[in-house]
């Protein structure tokens, strides 16, 4: 029997809610994995003085505390993106991240260890290894979240994007294939044959809003119009473009270009 509109309006809500919930709880399941196994590596090497706990109740302090602070790191990490979300840069982000996390951290630690009288060596010896902790992690979850930055098509009636200023007049009124990154130059790949200009990548990335592509690789922006062909061999992927250049896609950026339908 089928369905009538006003019931699937009726369970969209609640599908939608799943569907956050989800979403939400798997944003957490990476730093919870990542404090555990912090945890773990805390406890074999009897950090703060636990060496001489007995091996299981010391693994299960530090995965627990690992793990707390995993979550808190993580929504941490959240309010910063909340109160600046123009800080697309990863590293100042993992900074402040830090400088907020260690403190936090340090206290949550030294309250589980029973409130150990605060003196300076005390609160230098607990600053330092949660400073070496969190620092850690957090490298670690950026290398692992780190997201694919995207440029998108303009509508018709938008100015042209600002990078087509900075082509070489040889290549002018070419497609835009790809930018690659080589030292303190880019390669542009374009209809028109390559050329270098003198420019950051991440700036060009910038400028190149309003042609629709994505970085597929540190040293790689591809516009998708370019793509011609795909192909995956030893766990990589590889984008062939129109002129016939391959541009690699590295596993930081893969799934979330298959998920777009990149390939």
């Amino acid at each position: 029997m089928r369905e009538t509109a006003s019931t699937v309006r009726e369970r969209r809500p609640a599908a939608i809610g799943e569907a956050s919930t989800a979403t939400f709880l798997k944003t957490y399941l990476r730093p919870l994995l990542v404090g555990v196994l912090a945890g773990a590596f805390l406890a074999a090497i009897g950090a703060l003085g636990t060496g001489d706990m007995p091996f299981v109740p010391r693994v299960l302090y530090w995965m627990a505390l690992s793990a707390l602070g995993a979550v808190l790191g993580n929504t941490i990490a959240k309010g910063v993106t909340w109160l600046w979300p123009d800080l697309d840069s990863t590293w100042p982000r993992g900074l402040i991240i830090v400088a907020l996390l260690t403190p936090t951290f340090a206290a949550l630690v030294w309250f589980a260890a029973g409130r150990p009288t605060p003196t300076p060596r005390v609160v230098g010896a607990y600053l330092g290894v949660t400073l070496i902790m969190t620092a850690g992690m957090t490298t670690l979850m950026m290398l692992a979240t780190r997201r694919t930055v995207t440029t998108h098509a303009a509508p018709p009636e938008a100015p042209p994007p600002r990078f087509l200023e900075r082509l070489p007049p040889k290549l002018r009124g070419g497609e835009i294939y790809a930018v690659e990154a080589e030292d303190h130059y880019l390669r542009l790949h374009t209809s028109k044959g390559q050329d270098l200009i003198l420019l950051r990548l991440s700036d060009a990335v910038a400028e190149l809003e309003g042609v629709e592509g994505a970085q597929t690789h540190r040293s790689w922006w591809v516009a998708k119009a370019a793509i011609q062909d795909a192909r995956r061999g030893d766990g990589r992927a590889v984008l062939t473009l129109k002129s016939g250049v391959e541009a690699p896609v590295s596993r930081a950026y893969a799934r979330t270009l298959r998920e777009a339908g990149w390939y």
